[in-house]
C-alpha cells in the first residue's frame, strides 16, 4: 500500500503531536550489503529527510530523532570523525528545504562537545530556520537522558544553594522545568528501529506514558508507508494514563481527549 494511501487511514484528529525516534541499525545496514558503516549514516541521512517530509504532511508538531548520544564518542575515533562531518554536510545541505517546507531546526544535548564546525552548522540552520512555523525538527545530539536530568538536578541544586528555591516546592513540574527543552511536550509516540528492543537512555523522563513501537527495519530501509504503519498501530491503542480502560472509554465518549 503506498504511502497516500496509508496516511487516508489515519485519523487526522489522533495524530500524535511528537514522535521521538531511535534511528539505529546504520551500521548493520551497510555491513549486511559489504559496505562501510559510514556507508549506512550516509544512507540514513536519506531516511532522516524522507521521515521529516512524512512528518510534516501528517501533521506532527514535533519530530526528535536521536541523531548521536553522549556514549557514541565512545565509538572508534575514525566512526565519529565522519559522523560529525556527515551531521554538519547533511545540515548544510538539508536548510534549503527545511525553509521550503516550513521546518523549524532544533538541537539539544552537550553541545560543547561537538567540534566547532559542526556546532557552527547547526547553529547557522537554527538561525535561517527560525522564522519557519511548521515541524519542529529537534536533534538530540551529543545527548543522554541521565546528562539531562544531571543537568536539571544541579540547576535545582543552585537555585537551592541561592536561596532561591525552598527543596520541599520541588516538584515533578519543577523538574521538567529544567530539562533541555522544556518547551516541547512529551513524546505521544516512540519509534525504534533496527530490532532491539530497549531505550537506550534517551529522554527516559519524557517517555513516562509515550507509547513504544520497535520494528526490525533497519533506519536506512524505513520509509514513509513504514512511518504511517507506526501512526495507525499509535491510534489503535488506548492510553490511559494510570486509568482504567473504562474510564478512559467514559471520557472520550464525554468529548474529551485522553
Amino acid at each position: 500500500m503506498s504511502f497516500p494511501e496509508k496516511a487516508a487511514q489515519l485519523d487526522p484528529r489522533r495524530i500524535p503531536t511528537h514522535v521521538a525516534v531511535i534511528m539505529d541499525g546504520n551500521g548493520r545496514w551497510a555491513k549486511q550489503r559489504g559496505l562501510d558503516r559510514s556507508e549506512g549514516h550516509v544512507r540514513g541521512v536519506d531516511t532522516v529527510r524522507l521521515i521529516t517530509e512524512a512528518a510534516s504532511e501528517l501533521g506532527v508538531k514535533y519530530l526528535t530523532l536521536y541523531t548521536f548520544s553522549t556514549e557514541n564518542w565512545n565509538r572508534p575515533q575514525a566512526e565519529v570523525d565522519a559522523l560529525m562531518t556527515l551531521v554538519g554536510i547533511a545540515i548544510a545541505r538539508e536548510t534549503p528545504d527545511l525553509i521550503k517546507n516550513n521546518v523549524r531546526l532544533t538541537i539539544m544535548g552537550d553541545l560543547d562537545r561537538l567540534p566547532a564546525e559542526t556546532l557552527e552548522r547547526l547553529q547557522g540552520c537554527m538561525a535561517d530556520t527560525a522564522h519557519c512555523n511548521g515541524l519542529i525538527l529537534n536533534l538530540a545530539i551529543s545527548y543522554s537522558a541521565r546528562w539531562e536530568i544531571t543537568e536539571a538536578a544541579r540547576r535545582l541544586a543552585r537555585k537551592a544553594a541561592d536561596g532561591l528555591l525552598n527543596p520541599a516546592d520541588i516538584t515533578p513540574e519543577t523538574l521538567a522545568a529544567e530539562m533541555a527543552r522544556p518547551d516541547i511536550p512529551d513524546p505521544d509516540l516512540l519509534i525504534r528501529t533496527g530490532g532491539d528492543f530497549r531505550i537506550s537512555n534517551y529522554l527516559l523522563w519524557q517517555l513516562a506514558y509515550s507509547e513504544l513501537y520497535f520494528t526490525g527495519a533497519f533506519w536506512p530501509d524505513f520509509d514513509k508507508e513504514a512511518f504511517a504503519d507506526a501512526l495507525l498501530t499509535f491510534q489503535n491503542r488506548q492510553r490511559r494514563f494510570g486509568l482504567t480502560g473504562d474510564q478512559v472509554t467514559s471520557s472520550t465518549d464525554k468529548g474529551n481527549a485522553i
